[in-house]
């Protein structure tokens, strides 16, 4: 595992000899036409120039400095899209673009797991990972493209579709659409080049977004990378584990994995009683608190015998098939992509990529590889992570 300095030492290394200018995988292209308009309104949340960008980074984060190159501006967009019941809403994110005048790529960059709407991209608060990281990206030179998804933003007053594949892919793809538009009214020169990238429940949301581009919009978006750490692709084998082995007791990790439940519960109807999934007295505690209730124990032992026996069998048709439409791990990636994933990671378990990569393997992915981050956890796994992506995108054909 890098520690913080070799993190900062090695991206130093890279990041001011390569830029994104020079990726090797640079096509111009002409801008596609979306299927219909769907940027509703944008407004400047600020301009800051390089300067202040680095006096962001003091102390042990001063080195970061010197990746500085461009001064930014930070847009909050807002625009149409669809919600899982298929009814139209806005949505929002935030759109970061990097104060120079030539072409830029764009990175369409979801966020992971957040405990408020105050960390949503589009607010642009610090502390959030568009403030800190996106930051960086952009003032490097790309144009960084965050959606805040539905349930955050402008849609705060809905159900956020927590790890749902259709909802964050959905959301994210439009906000990519709007992205483009506003560039086109601005005349910011986009070179037409998109990556991926997200964390955690933005891996998930990255893989889902890959998936969609690929598999549904044709020749409209010029996909050049994806670089997608600990997203649990694998949601059926998630759930079997979950259902069958002791797992972590770790009360926030289990309000995780209860908000994903009952998100599925939600959308796909089956609107059980708590008391179908849980003994009591979690059963109680998840009536009354929904997703924030306190679980202590292993999630398995809080979960009626019925409902393990009911899932472990695959009798309950109706929650199998709703976990399994969620599933993004069997598939046939075009775009080269790296999956990474903390080998020790007792929240979104490490099988999530290996199973992805196995899969992808055999169905012919070539340009897919696995990077296992030996012994570490969901949080220690990020820097390397992040140093990964920084590098494969300032050159792709690396895979």
């Amino acid at each position: 595992m890098l520690t913080l300095k070799a993190f900062l030492t090695l991206v130093l290394g890279v990041m001011i000899i390569l830029t994104p200018i020079s990726c090797k995988n640079s096509t111009e292209l002409a801008t596609p036409v979306a299927p219909e308009r769907v940027l509703a309104d944008s407004k400047l949340i600020g301009e800051f120039q390089a300067s202040q960008l680095r006096g962001r980074f003091t102390g042990a984060l001063a080195p970061v400095q010197l990746l500085v190159r461009y001064g930014i501006k930070v847009y909050r967009i807002e625009y149409n899209t669809t919600n899982t019941d298929g009814k139209p809403i806005k949505a929002s994110g935030a759109l970061l673009v990097p104060n120079t005048d030539g072409a830029m790529p764009l990175i369409s960059a979801q966020h992971g797991t957040i405990a408020s709407d105050a960390e949503a991209p589009s607010y642009y608060n610090s502390g959030s990972e568009i403030y800190t990281f996106g930051t960086l990206f952009a003032a490097q030179g790309y144009i960084v493209a965050a959606p805040d998804y539905i349930g955050y933003g402008v849609s705060k007053d809905l159900p956020h579709t927590y790890e749902h594949r259709e909802g964050l892919a959905t959301a994210s793809l439009d906000m990519l659409r709007a992205s483009r538009e506003f560039l086109a009214d601005q005349q910011i020169k986009w070179d037409s080049r998109l990556f991926i990238t997200g964390y955690s429940e933005g891996g998930y949301a990255s893989m889902s977004l890959q998936k969609k581009i690929e598999e549904e919009t044709g020749e409209e978006f010029n996909l050049v990378a994806s670089s997608l750490g600990a997203g649990a692709y694998d949601k059926t084998a998630t759930m079997r584990y979950l259902v069958s082995n002791r797992t972590t007791t770790n009360s926030d990790y289990n309000r995780l994995y209860t908000w994903v439940l009952l998100t599925y519960d939600r959308i796909y109807g089956l609107n059980r009683p708590a008391s179908y999934y849980f003994k009591e007295p979690y059963a109680s505690r998840v009536a009354e608190s929904g997703r924030n209730a306190n679980i202590g124990v292993s999630l398995n032992d809080a979960f009626t015998d019925a409902f393990k026996k009911a899932a472990a069998e695959e009798t309950d048709q109706a929650f199998v098939e709703a976990v399994a439409d969620n599933d993004v791990y069997d598939w046939k990636p075009r775009t080269p992509t790296r999956l990474y994933h903390g080998t020790a990671d007792n929240l979104v378990f490490y099988f999530n990529s290996q199973n992805a990569y196995d899969a992808m393997q055999k169905r012919g992915a070539t340009n897919v590889k696995l990077y296992p981050i030996r012994n570490a956890t969901h949080a220690t796994g990020l820097i390397e992570f992040i140093l990964g992506t920084y590098t494969f995108f300032t050159n792709p054909s690396n895979l």
